[in-house]
């Protein structure tokens, strides 16, 4: 017998599927716009709806996890590669990480694209992420998308106004957790490691000072920290408790250059616009759905096939949409454009293009409902996972 709950879910499920296939025999089209489409719904509980498309003139396989945004005990968070820190795994492999105390994982997508293998910092989102309140990655500019300090859904381009204010005045710009290069400094958090993994170079290890908040680092917050030591030669250890700031060289900076053991430091987080209180962000583009129109924006290979993911949302539900590609008479995969369509006549007012390829995949309750296009799943670096919240769930503050 099937719960109260659940036959709310098929009802409402079976009622959209009903529509969308008047909408096909009247319109003589899907919502991808190019064919019939064979609509498969699976009806999941707890607020979770799957459907499959299926659009054998093209052809498209088309996975979507519809869920409700009413209900209060689900919440979206994401993923790091290596649990705590930035790295490559697969998404199953990401979601055995999580902390059971914060929640059961029911679906997930993969996320932002990364620093491929081979990379010294492999795994590093490309843009921003945060992960249950950690500022792990700064924005690039590109559309980012993050949940507001209550929970409402944003999306657009964020700004790093990322700076350190030296004892004398002077201040710095700096990076986060990445490839060190150029005259800005990086700063280095324990999610890179236990080292920057820098070559040369002038480091300031960084400690807690005064009352303030310190770690995990969160945007939009000003720390106060002591220059605990200064270490020449780079690859310095990133000790509990510490943060790491290495420069390639201080010649052209006054401020850094000045600096001594000892000397506090200002560090400021800011964004525009601000991401205070923002426990959950990912980072992706480009633009695909905007006040319920297909707005595609630009992006490499925005007009080849391939697959693709993305994440959707209205005023009722949220969307994880993954499109199988690279299979020939089983499905080609989509362009940008084709994307956007799709997201737009779903239902979405808002959409995000995420990382596609061979690292598109969609899970469900334990099982990939898509077919990865190189018949497995590939490590990937990040992903947004729906969790069912525990009734016990604390914050994890240090």
């Amino acid at each position: 017998m099937l719960s109260r709950e659940a036959k709310k879910i098929y009802v409402f499920v079976a009622a959209s599927t009903f529509l969308i296939f008047l909408l096909t025999l009247v319109l003589g089209r899907s919502p991808t716009t190019a064919g019939k489409a064979e609509i498969t719904p699976q009806i999941a509980e707890k607020g979770v709806a799957y459907e499959h498309y299926a659009v054998r003139e093209v052809p498209w396989s088309i996975n979507v996890i519809r869920i409700d945004r009413s209900r209060t005990n689900l919440e979206l968070v994401t993923t790091l590669g290596r649990g705590s820190q930035i790295g490559l795994s697969t998404l199953t492999q990401q979601l055995r990480t999580l902390p059971s105390v914060i929640g059961k994982p029911l679906a997930a997508i993969n996320g932002d694209f990364y620093a491929l293998e081979g990379n010294t910092y492999q795994g590093d989102p490309r843009g921003l992420h945060i992960m249950r309140g950690e500022l792990v990655s700064g924005p690039i500019p590109r559309t980012c998308f993050w949940l507001d300090e209550n929970g409402s859904p944003q999306l657009g381009e964020v700004a790093a106004r990322f700076f350190i204010t030296w004892a004398n005045g002077e201040k710095s710009a700096f990076g986060l957790n990445e490839e060190r290069s150029g005259a800005d400094p990086v700063l280095y958090t324990s999610a890179i490691g236990d080292s920057t993994r820098t070559y040369n170079g002038v480091e300031f290890v960084l400690e807690k000072a005064g009352q303030r908040n310190w770690l995990p680092l969160r945007a939009g917050e000003n720390l106060s920290a002591k220059i605990r030591k200064i270490h020449r030669g780079g690859d310095t250890a990133i000790e509990p408790g510490t943060m790491v700031l290495s420069f390639h060289n201080l010649s052209q900076d006054a401020g850094a250059a000045a600096a001594k053991a000892g000397d506090v430091i200002t560090i400021s987080t800011a964004t525009q616009p601000s991401l205070k209180g923002v426990r959950t962000a990912l980072g992706g583009g480009p633009i695909l759905v905007h006040n319920g129109k297909a707005a595609p924006g630009r992006a490499l290979k925005s007009g080849e096939r391939h697959p693709r993911s993305a994440i959707g949302w209205n005023e009722k539900e949220f969307f994880f949409v993954e499109v199988d590609g690279r299979q020939r008479g089983f499905s080609v995969g989509m362009n940008v454009p084709e994307l956007a369509n799709f997201m737009a006549k779903l239902g979405c007012t808002e959409a995000m293009n995420l990382d596609g390829g061979g690292s598109a995949e969609l899970w469900l309750k334990g099982r990939i409902m898509n077919s990865p296009c190189f018949g497995r799943e590939r490590h990937t670096a990040t992903a947004l996972v729906l969790l069912e919240k525990s009734g016990s769930q604390t914050d994890e503050e240090n």
